[in-house]
């Protein structure tokens, strides 16, 4: 079967109040979903026009410019459709809801070029081979399980995109992390990449503001399970937050250290946080405005079987001592 070509098609206005700003800066506000970089590559390739002609990075923005973006993938580029397991929660013309399972990559990339979870959006949902990103409106890591929304239109991409930057997509979040915390807070601190780590982000004074809202669900003797919201979106940003604090979530390999688990906690326990191996975060609640109904929506979904196990075990370990 011969493949499609795979295409990026953008069009839109710049916004009065971009007045003064170079076309790359522009460009870069109003096309998040693509790196800097990617889009740098497009503006040198005069693969980007501005009321019809190739745009300059350097180019001064007036306000209320006509953009398009045209990109007709390479072979290289393509993601490839794959007939893979997708729990969908909710879907309509314009969105659809995902529950991602613990260990599935969100995005191709090194060392991963497919069996993603776009590869298998794009098998159930072609529409969203057109899309930044299939569509993808924020990622989650590979060992996180829980709640993603993908965009099915242009309109719809756009719309939730600009949602997510104005801080109108509510995300919340179920973790257990080492340690006994007295009192639930907020962790406002900038993200940046780690100084000497490529793998690893970090609390710097120079990265980009990041804000997560953490309250107490149930405290055990060494260990607390939390819901935690997050107001802005960083890489890693609740893992980074919580080790920074001193309470790295449990199974986190990156973040948490070497695996140390109590001596006192009971065999079976102990059985249980030994056969953990990956981060204990959740994304349990979206709540979001519809794109095209423009009504309000909320999404929930429990934890997987592991998250409970291990919760159980807590729980029923602090009941017999």
């Amino acid at each position: 079967m011969q493949k499609q070509d795979q295409t990026i098609n953008e069009e839109f206005t710049i916004p009065d109040d971009y007045r003064g700003l170079r076309t790359d800066q522009a460009i870069a506000k109003l096309l998040p979903s693509y790196s800097r970089s990617q889009l740098q590559k497009w503006l040198s390739g005069g693969q980007i026009l501005i009321n019809g002609r190739i745009a300059t990075a350097k180019q001064k923005i007036y306000g209320g410019e006509n953009v398009v973006l045209q990109v007709l993938l390479t072979p290289d580029q393509r993601w490839e459709p794959q007939a893979l397991p997708l729990n969908i929660v909710y879907q309509d013309n314009d969105i659809v809801i995902v529950n991602k399972p613990a260990d599935l990559v969100t995005h191709p990339g090194a060392g991963n070029p497919d069996g993603t979870l776009v590869n298998a959006l794009l098998h159930h949902i072609p529409e969203t081979q057109n899309l930044p990103r299939a569509g993808i409106i924020h990622r989650l890591d590979k060992e996180t399980s829980g709640l993603l929304v993908v965009a099915k239109t242009l309109h719809a991409h756009h719309s939730l995109v600009k949602a997510l930057q104005a801080r109108e997509i509510h995300r919340e979040y179920e973790c257990i992390v080492q340690g006994k915390l007295i009192s639930g807070g907020t962790i406002d601190e900038a993200i940046g990449r780690h100084p000497k780590s490529r793998l690893q982000q970090a609390v710097i004074t120079n990265g980009k503001p990041a804000v997560t809202h953490y309250r107490i669900i149930q405290r055990f003797q060494q260990y607390t399970h939390l819901k935690v919201i997050l107001e802005t979106g960083r890489t890693h940003q609740i893992r980074v937050h919580m080790a920074h604090i001193g309470h790295p979530i449990v199974g986190d390999p990156l973040y948490g250290g070497r695996k140390r688990i109590p001596k006192n906690l009971s065999p079976e326990l102990k059985v249980i946080l030994d056969n953990f191996n990956r981060q204990a975060l959740h994304a349990r609640k979206l709540i979001l405005i519809n794109p095209n109904s423009g009504e309000q929506q909320t999404f929930e979904i429990p934890a997987p079987e592991d998250f409970l196990i291990l919760l159980n075990g807590l729980k029923e370990s602090e009941a017999c001592s």
